[in-house]
């Protein structure tokens, strides 16, 4: 049987390549739902992205709700400096052909969080907001989760948006600090791996030579997006972080890391949403995290190009 999932997502060109990681393996996994959120670009935007790209892969029988608007206690924080005024610039996408929930997407969480044999996997690619609120609103639906995967955090790397903290933590690190005290599995996908899985042009080259509208609309996307981190790092292509969650759900064995203890530093102005990883166990916390550190690049690539040459 598939892995039931939740996306919850601020898509964002890699968020978008993630979601459709996902739609191109329902052998592995099912996905029960998408709640978008603010994080990347505003929610409306982040909205209509979460639409656009289940219409691109022809799955407009799912779901897509809208979530939290901004953090919990902060202003928003986007990143349109990255990936453009919409937030999924790139490709012209066509209007989208589903309409969103009338639901709130936390209370679409909660809800499928709360029935008697829910085991559901939370796979988280932007601020924490929606998963922290829905904690706080029913605390008893954490015995829904069966894990939480999320891409955020760094420890080797850390920061890109600031020099102690990665994006999704800091949007929202009160959110990020209820998630990790929550109690549930945690599998954390941080900067340490998503910098070591490049877009290079023999790959992005790979996923366009697919001549299918998802391959195209991926490779559109990636190319618009890695020109800023290319600009950034200097390296041979950018990080793809988001579809590490799908391809570690769909393929544990391409990462590899350890259980340590993580906390998330919320007072401080300086380092605001660090993700604080005790990897070498120098303090008694309990670990609540699997934290990977590693990840096989070519084998990610080739799950990826295979995966979207099964979409429309």
């Amino acid at each position: 049987m598939p892995r039931q999932i939740i996306i919850d997502t601020d898509p964002g060109q890699d968020d978008g390549v993630a979601i459709l990681l996902a739609l191109g393996s329902p052998a592995d996994v099912e996905v029960l739902g998408i709640v978008a959120v603010a994080g990347n670009a505003p929610l409306p935007r982040t909205a209509l992205n979460a639409r656009r790209i289940v219409a691109l892969a022809e799955r407009t029988d799912i779901p897509v709700f809208a979530g939290c608007a901004r953090p919990l206690l902060r202003d928003l924080v986007t990143a349109e400096h990255v990936h453009g005024e919409t937030g999924l610039d790139g490709h012209d996408f066509a209007d989208p052909t589903v309409d969103l929930q009338p639901r709130h997407g936390v209370d679409f969480l909660i809800e499928a969080l709360s029935g008697p044999h829910a085991a559901v996997t939370l796979c988280f690619l932007g601020p924490l907001t929606d998963l922290a609120m829905a904690l706080i609103k029913a605390p008893d639906c954490a015995r829904g989760i069966r894990e939480i995967v999320l891409m955020g955090g760094a420890y080797f790397e850390v920061g890109n948006i600031t020099p102690a903290a990665e994006f999704n933590i800091y949007v929202d690190p009160e959110a990020a600090a209820v998630v990790m005290r929550c109690g549930r599995p945690i599998t954390m996908l941080p900067l340490d791996v998503t910098h070591t899985v490049l877009n290079t042009r023999e790959r992005l080259a790979r996923i366009a030579g697919l001549g299918n509208r998802c391959g195209t609309a991926v490779a559109n996307m990636l190319n618009f997006s890695e020109r800023f981190d290319v600009a950034k790092y200097g390296w041979s292509g950018a990080p793809l972080h988001d579809p590490n969650v799908i391809a570690y759900l769909i393929d544990p064995t391409l990462y590899a890391g350890r259980t340590v203890n993580v906390a998330i530093e919320t007072t401080s102005e300086l380092t605001r949403g660090m993700t604080v990883v005790d990897y070498w166990g120098v303090t008694e916390r309990p670990a609540n995290v699997q934290y990977l550190r590693s990840a096989q690049a070519d084998g990610i690539y080739d799950l990826l190009v295979e995966r979207l040459g099964r979409l429309p």
